[in-house]
């Protein structure tokens, strides 16, 4: 047993998707926010990749099937496709656990979002219910080294930080 009177856990959570055909109508969904200029990511849900990646590391953390199990549930018997959804689920799973950071990077040629990460900042704080300084963001192209960086879809990585007192 620890003497430390709280607990601090970690989770690293990963998504990708690829994006849809460029004449598709279905929206683009990062960081529940709309991109227009590009077609949106095929999956059965909205495709939110920063989201699901933090919905992987609450999974991480708490040890619950969140996208595996809750979200497939939601979306698959409900019809429920919203990933805020599902992040708000993964919440619930914390218990007495909170959060201390949530630190995001989003690998992709495109959108061009750089210009949007304080809002996409400022949402994701929104949704997890924390403070703006707890949100993490980092945006890279990768050069061009890998499907995403050459534009064929988007990758995150989500590392989430955890506190709970033990006493």
């Amino acid at each position: 047993m620890s003497s430390f009177p709280f607990r601090v856990r970690t989770g690293i959570g990963q998504d990708s998707h690829r994006f849809l055909p460029d004449d598709s109508t279905k929206p683009c969904v990062i960081a529940g926010l709309i991109f227009d200029d590009v077609p949106g990511l095929s999956a059965d849900s909205d495709g939110d990749v920063v989201l699901h990646a933090i919905c992987n590391a609450i999974s991480s953390v708490t040890g619950e099937p969140v996208l595996g199990g809750i979200a497939i549930e939601l979306c698959h018997k409900h019809g429920i496709t919203d990933s805020s959804v599902y992040l708000e689920k993964a919440l619930m799973t914390l218990k007495q656990q909170q959060i201390e950071h949530v630190s995001l990077t989003i690998e992709g040629k495109r959108p061009r979002i750089q210009g949007r990460s304080s809002e996409m900042r400022g949402k994701i704080a929104e949704l997890m219910k924390i403070h703006i300084d707890q949100v993490g963001l980092t945006i890279t192209s990768g050069d061009g080294l890998t499907d995403f960086g050459c534009g064929d879809g988007l990758q995150c990585f989500c590392i989430l930080t955890t506190m709970q007192n033990v006493r």
